[in-house]
């Protein structure tokens, strides 16, 4: 392909190469360049691609596309912004695959995976042959592919669209992440529809302010023809500026276009009857959490804006089944409960608690840690919130990252309350979680929390295998059938 056909939509500031040059392939990282790519100098947050210019050169790269002109002697085109040249170059690279297909975003705080599922669920039982691009993994149809980001950047994502459509699929259902929209991971991509789920604090080390992180999620809807918002989350209003045409849920309010009525939150799931203009509909999930009715009536609203009737929709949730690392129910040969989530916001803890709460016989117990070099201002308030709606809880490590394990637990222990219920500190992961099975009580309830779908566990930058399910087993099988702690 031409470098003038990768460049097509790009403003150019200066161009010191032939333009009608053919390039083999597009490269963002000098060690995968291969002869006659063209390298794009992306200013990352660790590195700046530009030092890296004359290494991509020696890979036999033909030209570089960059934000400053190279120090070595190879033909060059300079942009204003290399991210957003690397995603609308991926674009026209692979012939704009996403055009082809119907394209839904989901971006929240929390619920964009459950929600991401739910809607793929109700297109497929439709006839929809469905891409999914998410946090624990993509799919083409059933086919599984592991991913490591919530959303890949921008080459992998156009590459992976590519592959998508080539396979068939009609729809691409996936999660954007703020981080992909304000480093432009999705630029190029028009979404028939966007999903706003709910705005909580997160990512603060990131963006900043609360407001800023609500104004990157609004890039959704700038690039949406409809945009489907929670009206019962404070930020819903600032985001319909950014709507061409909204459609918004609610489980409080019936001014909006579809509500959730008569919620009845069971220990094993939700119902509650949807109610719309067009009519209303019985909705059962078998996902337990008031943000279970919240997730249910998103995939809901989604698919009434593309036009699959609310009756139908409401049927296929009655068959979706929870995703991995969210609220997932861990078997064990034991009297108590053990259910792995991924909350790693205060809104996801306050979330999967309460709705352990619902269907609590017994104990309450929170094992809970921090992400290093992740937003501070947050890990006291997720202490907090754990001790207060827990019974018992358990501060430990999550991914530490190039933190010291024990200094994020301190900052979590800052939160807690001395004279308040009892915690403990453990701070090996995996000696926490043997600490919680083997003090459990009948008709406890085990909530480990932050990793969900993740098997790893990151320490000074290497990741070491560590899946809670795996560790879970490994405590059983290493000892006789238990018997629950005695009640003290």
């Amino acid at each position: 392909m031409q470098i003038r056909q990768l460049l097509e939509e790009i403003e150019i500031l200066e161009t010191a190469c032939d333009m009608d040059m053919e390039v083999r392939g597009i490269a963002y990282d000098s060690r995968h360049v291969s002869p006659g790519d063209v390298f794009v100098a992306v200013r990352g947050y660790q590195s700046d691609g530009h030092r890296y210019i004359g290494a991509a050169m020696e890979q036999g790269a033909s030209l570089c596309v960059c934000e400053e002109k190279p120090g070595c002697a190879i033909p060059y085109v300079l942009v204003r912004d290399t991210r957003r040249a690397l995603a609308l170059m991926s674009c026209a690279f692979f012939s704009h695959p996403s055009r082809g297909m119907k394209m839904i975003g989901i971006t929240g705080t929390n619920g964009k995976t459950t929600t991401t599922y739910l809607v793929k669920h109700i297109l497929e039982a439709q006839g929809a042959k469905v891409g999914l691009i998410g946090t624990n993994r993509n799919m083409i149809g059933g086919e599984v592919l592991e991913t490591e980001r919530t959303t890949p950047e921008s080459y992998e994502l156009q590459k992976l669209f590519d592959r998508m459509k080539r396979a068939g699929c009609t729809h691409v259902v996936m999660e954007v992440s703020s981080h992909s929209l304000v480093l432009q991971r999705v630029a190029g991509v028009r979404f028939d529809v966007g999903v706003f789920t709910n705005l909580t604090q997160d990512h603060l080390d990131f963006h900043k302010t609360m407001e800023a992180y609500c104004d990157a999620k609004a890039m959704l809807f700038d690039v949406s023809t409809v945009g489907v918002l929670n009206a019962d989350d404070a930020a819903a209003g600032r985001l319909q500026a950014h709507t061409k045409e909204a459609l918004t849920y609610s489980a409080k309010d019936n001014a909006n276009d579809l509500v959730a009525k008569n919620i009845l939150l069971k220990p094993h799931g939700v119902e509650f009857i949807a109610v719309a203009e067009e009519g209303i509909a019985r909705v059962s999930l078998a996902i337990p959490g008031a943000f279970s009715v919240y997730n249910a009536l998103a995939a809901l609203a989604c698919a009434k804006a593309l036009g699959v009737t609310l009756e139908r929709a409401a049927a296929a949730l009655a068959t979706a089944q929870g995703v991995r690392g969210r609220a997932e129910l861990v078997p064990v040969p034991a009297p108590f409960t053990v259910v792995i989530d991924y909350a790693h916001s205060p809104d996801g803890v306050e979330n999967i608690l309460s709705a352990v709460r619902a269907g609590a016989r017994g104990r309450i117990v929170a094992l809970l840690g921090c992400g290093g070099d992740r937003d501070r201002t947050k890990r006291p308030k997720m202490g907090a919130i754990a001790q207060k709606m827990a019974d018992f809880t358990i501060i430990t490590s999550d991914n530490p990252r190039t933190e010291k394990p024990e200094e994020i637990i301190r900052e979590i222990v800052a939160g807690l309350d001395p004279s308040g219920k009892p915690y403990t500190v453990v701070t090996d992961r995996r000696e926490a979680i043997v600490y919680a099975l083997e003090h459990a009580r009948t008709d406890d309830i085990i909530v480990l929390m932050g990793k969900g779908h993740e098997t790893y566990q990151e320490i000074n930058g290497v990741k070491h295998h560590l899946d809670e399910r795996e560790e879970v087993a490994r405590f059983f099988a290493s000892r006789h059938p238990v018997k629950a702690a005695p009640e003290e």
